[in-house]
């Protein structure tokens, strides 16, 4: 069932996935619900849940993400980076979160799913310090832009991207950008499976001056 599922979302997406990739997502998704039930990385409980609310929302973004260094902030259990990882083995991901239950987990799931692209990063994004800045900044769970991009600007390269996931077209969000960045677009997200809304927003980093 969970296989039909997933094929068929990603059929629905256009994003054909290798049989191996995708058996390697649910793979993720069976540890997922294994861990979950000592260590409450979600609260999404059913694995068939987990199909379109993690797995297929974490892909919609796959065709937005450029260069090869990503950094995930926020990662809890992974997400959007471990099934983002799977499915671009030629990208570098770092995952990050400041809580260390989370973060075994994901070291685990990398290790037991032989992921070799993901670093595991437990700390604060606004206390880390890469050794080089990162192409493209994807964020599924930060409160807002305003806060993510405060945070995490110093870990963005001169020509990155920042990609925020969001729910409904954050209209308050946007009004309230702060200088230095711009937003090139928010396209909407169709996630099969889901019935709320999601979007992203690719924004950019400008010389303050510059208009917006």
């Amino acid at each position: 069932m969970l296989n039909t599922l997933l094929q068929e979302g990603l059929t629905a997406m256009g994003c054909p996935l290798a049989a191996e990739t995708q058996l390697s997502l649910l793979a993720y998704v069976r540890l997922l619900e294994k861990w979950n039930r000592t260590y409450n990385l979600t609260a999404v409980r059913a694995p068939e849940q987990m199909i379109p609310r993690h797995l297929l929302d974490s892909l919609a973004i796959l065709p937005y993400l450029k260069g090869r260094r990503i950094l995930d902030i926020g990662t809890g259990a992974g997400l959007p980076g471990i099934p983002l990882a799977l499915a671009r083995p030629d990208m570098d991901f770092t995952l990050l979160d400041s809580n260390a239950k989370k973060t075994r987990f994901v070291t685990q799931a990398c290790a037991e799913l032989g992921v070799k692209n993901v670093a595991v990063v437990n700390d604060r994004v606004e206390k880390y310090h890469p050794p080089a800045p990162f192409d493209t900044i994807v964020s599924r769970a930060f409160s807002t832009i305003t806060d993510m991009l405060a945070a995490s600007r110093h870990v963005c390269g001169a020509a990155g991207q920042f990609l925020a996931m969001k729910g409904v077209y954050p209209q308050e969000e946007l009004a309230g950008m702060p200088p230095g960045y711009k937003v090139t677009d928010v396209p909407a997200l169709v996630v099969p499976g889901l019935s709320a809304a999601r979007h992203v927003v690719i924004i950019v980093p400008v010389d303050p001056n510059e208009p917006t």
